[in-house]
């Protein structure tokens, strides 16, 4: 039985991202406290309770004052310690602090800069009405969606739910990576010896996965040979008492009970004798999603899906090319399981002359120069220097020349 593949060639770059991102469905949701819930997408619209903010509110250090002055210091409104004088007459004034309750009343707030206090008569400049008065209200209504589900949670976003009054958010839960890295050429620590490979994937990976919303639970070593190997690492990958642990240095997760989401496999996705990632696929009647890629590096990139179990993403062997590979289809498919959107690609002139193809789109690390980019090292599949010290990676088409805007994506880690 052959896997049913749903592109029998090589798919646009662009297209290929838009596919991977469509194949996903969002998580469960969950309830989670703040401080849990970084990184995590909102499965649901932060929404105001009431009025922000909920009084008015002193924008300025000074004195509230009452008409325009002279006036007479009558008492002191502090944080938490709101005046208790009641409405305030016209000539008088109350100490006031930054955030604290403005008196009933109050005209504006003097601030103390240009206040000028003998006793207690105070005298200064004269201010309209509602001058550093931040009144109920006036940020948010009652109501008001602050931010829509999809929205993922970053430090401000939990500011922002904690001054709306949440203990919790409703959000999707992060998907659930593990990582099975093919090669009998590999070495994982020290220089390589002569005619092997470090692994660089292995620690690659964890921050990767983590920048694009996923957790990675373990990353795995599997053989080229015997052709079983392969087999056997992704079964015990997809499986839901997975054994969790990274090794190669990240904290392992807490969720070995939960079925993967997503399997990395990192090389044998290629057609040589010892790339078994497309012959397994087809024994396991897997549904394709994106055989091949036209980019440069990164074409032989692979998204499928075993039948009830987790999507499968194939990144070549050679670095730069797996990071590119999985800029393509891993951040999109994990982005559609996080309940994110799939955001347009910023754009800016590339400013560097390269030759680009007829048919394939050229990936290269590129740095800001202004409102334009330039390239950054070289594209060369098995080399990351300009990827690690790039702002982006820009996605030139075919037939792009020097100067046109190219969509960037930007690099997160």
């Amino acid at each position: 039985m052959t896997a049913k593949r749903e592109t029998s060639r090589a798919l646009a770059w662009a297209v290929a991202r838009e596919r991977a991102h469509a194949a996903a469905v969002p998580t469960p949701a969950t309830r989670v406290a703040l401080g849990a819930a970084a990184g995590l997408v909102l499965a649901e619209g932060l929404v105001t309770a009431g009025p922000m903010p909920a009084f008015d509110t002193a924008a300025m250090d000074g004195y509230a004052v009452c008409g325009a002055g002279p006036w007479t210091v009558v008492g002191a409104a502090r944080a938490g310690r709101p005046w208790d004088g009641g409405w305030m007459e016209l000539g008088c004034a109350v100490g006031i602090s930054t955030g604290s309750v403005v008196p009933a009343g109050a005209w504006a707030v003097l601030p103390v800069e240009v206040a000028v206090l003998s006793g207690a008569g105070l005298v200064g400049p004269g201010l309209p009405r509602g001058r550093h008065i931040r009144y109920a209200g006036e940020d948010a209504p009652a109501g008001a969606v602050l931010a829509p589900a999809g929205t993922r949670a970053g430090p401000a976003l939990l500011g922002l739910a904690a001054s709306c009054g949440y203990d919790e958010l409703l959000v999707h839960r992060a998907p659930i990576v593990r990582a099975v890295v093919t090669g009998d050429e590999l070495d994982r620590r020290g220089r390589a010896g002569a005619g092997r490979v470090r692994d660089v994937l292995s620690p690659l990976l964890p921050s990767l996965v983590q920048a694009m919303g996923g957790r990675l639970e373990s990353v795995v070593h599997a053989p080229d040979h015997p052709d079983s190997a392969l087999g056997a690492a992704v079964d015990a990958a997809g499986a839901a008492d997975a054994v969790s642990g990274v090794d190669s240095g990240a904290d392992p997760g807490t969720d070995a009970d939960v079925a993967a989401d997503v399997i990395v496999v990192g090389g044998s996705t290629s057609v040589g004798v010892t790339d078994g990632l497309r012959r397994l696929l087809a024994e396991r009647d897997a549904r394709w999603i994106v055989d091949t890629v036209a980019c440069r590096p990164g074409r032989p990139q692979v998204l499928a899906r075993l039948r009830g179990g987790p999507f499968v993403v194939g990144l070549p062997g050679n670095p730069f090319a797996a990071l590119v590979a999985a800029y393509t289809l891993l951040e999109p498919l994990l982005g559609g399981l996080s309940g994110r959107g799939l955001p347009a690609l910023p754009q800016a002139p590339l400013l560097s002359p390269i030759q680009t193809s007829a048919d394939q789109t050229r990936i290269i690390p590129v740095v800001w120069d202004g409102a334009g980019v330039r390239m950054l090292g070289t594209d060369r599949p098995a080399f990351l220097n300009g990827a690690a010290l790039a702002d982006a990676l820009a996605a030139v088409p075919p037939g792009a020349e020097a100067g046109q805007p190219v969509p960037l994506v930007t690099l997160r880690g």
